[in-house]
């Protein structure tokens, strides 16, 4: 193991592996004039529309896991730059619509493609993308995003006590 990660725990290794992913793609789309954060939202908006969805702010929040008030912040900033349109929805005017301007579109799939090619370096310690070690990590992944966490619930230890 590098950079004195022998011997860490679980959460410290998840963590150094998603700033070393943030920092990554960060850089990567830095020329295309966008942030990682950015970069989520957009590509989460793309295959959504490819889905036929045009989410709200608060359906794009729960699909990144980012906070529904940063997700309205960096929208705002997206449609500023004209990368992305906001608008009330019809049916609830407390919610607001996203959807990709044509040039956001042309933007995010040149991000796709420069964050796929850093995905392929990413796994290619695993056999790459399709190799059967990287989709049982991907299932792993999943099992721990699935998994709840709740910091102020009891912990196995106290359980154990009871």
């Amino acid at each position: 193991m590098s950079n004195g990660s022998e011997g860490a725990t679980p959460g410290f290794l998840v963590w150094r592996l998603s700033m070393k992913w943030r920092v990554a793609v960060d850089r990567a789309v830095a020329p295309l004039g966008l942030t990682h954060a950015q970069y989520s939202l957009m590509a989460s908006l793309y295959g959504m529309r490819r889905s036929g969805l045009r989410p709200s702010q608060r359906q794009l929040a729960d699909r990144t896991g980012l906070e529904a008030l940063y997700v309205s912040k960096l929208a705002r900033g997206l449609e500023s730059a004209g990368l992305l349109d906001r608008t009330r929805d019809p049916d609830d005017p407390r919610a607001v619509r996203l959807a990709l301007t044509e040039q956001g579109r042309e933007v995010t799939g040149k991000a796709i493609d420069v964050v796929q090619g850093l995905l392929r370096q990413l796994l290619a310690p695993l056999g790459g993308l399709d190799s059967p070690r990287t989709r049982e990590f991907s299932r792993d992944l999943r099992t721990l995003l699935d998994a709840p966490l709740d910091p102020f619930g009891t912990t196995d230890h106290e359980t154990e006590q009871s």
